[in-house]
């Protein structure tokens, strides 16, 4: 296997036109495809950062198969439960899709940063200047086994002056920039892509499951002061970091709602497919004085067949619990561990179709921070009711990551020319993206 591999590289999405756009969810949980048009629009219309007002035309989601811990590991019915995922959304769209911008929340995704110096030798800054020190910087990105899915550009910094945020034009000896690296395991990216590319469909991008949540479900001033999303799956709970209107970090455990599931499964002795019934309606994370009280009827496996049993709601609780707690004092302890402990009652938005249990926000608000909140999909026009929740935050900032794919740097050795200093080229998209983000 290659020591460096770029998974595809994202066209930037032009302010002037339309497309029409799939979206494919890939999850421990489920596999949910959204194809939407995106129109153009005014800025003052839109969120920050977004240009094009964006429709959902068609849905379409299955149970997963063949997924554990976000990571691929059966072929065929992977392939089988996209093909169907895609076939739905196809036809209530009236499209068919030929192209799909896919997520990833296991294979160990994290953050490394890199940084690169040059020399301009006292002369002024030159776009091809920042093209170079740029270039620098994403080839330090290179680990075995690893596969790049985001090159971010962090920061400049001229003769030792840090957060320059155009230098073009001004005059120094050496020209300095920072860069932030996501990545994943090389094979759970190229299998997953593999599972796609048997449906006979082209892969434009692959985004982290948490930048893609906060896209969706963040508000201005929350990506500016300082946000951290985390999304709870089925098989694994992601973290992104961001401030300053950019992405600060990512990280993943191989930890989510299937663990409660089995819990339930093992503790009450239930099948999987009744404890996640359980699990859903009447699970929660918070006691409550009438859940010894309130009753519920469990089908028990037992040797002589199925036998009805009542159980209190709190003995779902006692075994519900400790698990959600485990979960986020995992992620606290990683936020802490990479430097991104919250301070201050930093806010906390949790997404994911396993923050749906009762009780989790404030368990979260106990634990992690105390500015803790639901995100939902947020400025999306024809999402269905039974969607405008937070299992399907990650899927809608599939749909919106075009939009902010021109920030980034990537495949440093297959970049094209710049164009003319006209500002219209990768860097002109760039230093804009830094004149309104500092």
């Amino acid at each position: 296997m290659n020591a460096q591999y770029y998974t595809p590289r994202m066209k930037p999405l032009s302010a002037r036109k339309s497309a029409i756009l799939c979206a494919l969810d890939v999850g421990t949980s489920k596999v949910a495809c959204l194809i939407a048009r995106l129109m153009p629009a005014e800025q003052s219309d839109l969120l920050r950062g977004r240009t094009h007002h964006c429709r959902i035309l068609g849905i379409g989601h299955q149970r997963s198969r063949g997924l554990k811990g976000g990571v691929v590991i059966d072929m065929e019915e992977a392939e089988s439960a996209i093909r169907l995922a895609v076939d739905s959304a196809e036809r209530m769209a009236g499209v068919q899709v030929e192209s799909v911008i896919v997520n990833i929340s296991g294979g160990r995704i994290g953050s490394s940063f890199y940084g690169a110096k040059i020399r301009v030798g006292g002369k002024s800054v030159t776009e091809g200047d920042l093209h170079r020190v740029l270039e620098a910087a994403a080839s330090h990105a290179a680990q075995q086994g690893r596969a790049v899915m985001h090159s971010l550009p962090r920061s400049f910094a001229l003769d030792g002056a840090a957060s320059v945020r155009d230098p073009r034009g001004m005059i120094g000896d050496e020209l300095g920039a920072q860069m932030h690296v996501v990545s994943s395991d090389a094979a759970s990216v190229r299998n997953l892509m593999l599972a796609v590319e048997r449906c006979h469909l082209d892969v434009e991008a692959v985004v982290a499951t948490p930048y893609a949540a906060g896209l969706a479900a963040l508000v201005d001033d929350e990506a500016e002061m300082g946000t951290i999303v985390v999304d709870l799956g089925g098989g694994s709970t992601s973290i992104a970091v961001f401030a300053e209107n950019r992405l600060e970090h990512v990280d993943a455990i191989a930890v989510g709602g299937n663990h409660v599931t089995m819990d339930l499964a093992r503790g009450l002795t239930l099948r999987l497919s009744d404890a996640e019934r359980l699990k859903t309606y009447y699970g929660a994370c918070i006691s409550s004085p009438s859940d010894d009280r309130e009753t519920i009827a469990v089908s028990q496996v037992g040797e002589d067949g199925d036998q009805v049993t009542h159980l209190p709601k709190s003995s779902l609780v006692r075994i519900i619990k400790p698990r959600v707690e485990e979960i986020l004092e995992l992620v606290r302890d990683r936020l802490a561990g990479a430097g991104y402990a919250p301070q201050g009652g930093q806010r906390l938005v949790l997404t994911g179709g396993a923050s749906q249990l009762t009780g989790l926000p404030e368990a979260a608000r106990r634990i992690i921070s105390s500015q803790a909140r639901m995100g939902r999909p947020l400025g999306i026009q024809g999402l269905p009711e039974s969607a405008k929740n937070p299992a399907f935050a990650a899927a809608v900032g599939l749909l919106l990551y075009p939009q902010y794919a021109g920030i980034e740097f990537f495949e440093p050795r297959r970049m094209p020319m710049l164009q003319a200093a006209n500002g219209d080229g990768y860097v002109g998209n760039m230093v804009r993206w830094f004149k309104s983000s500092f």
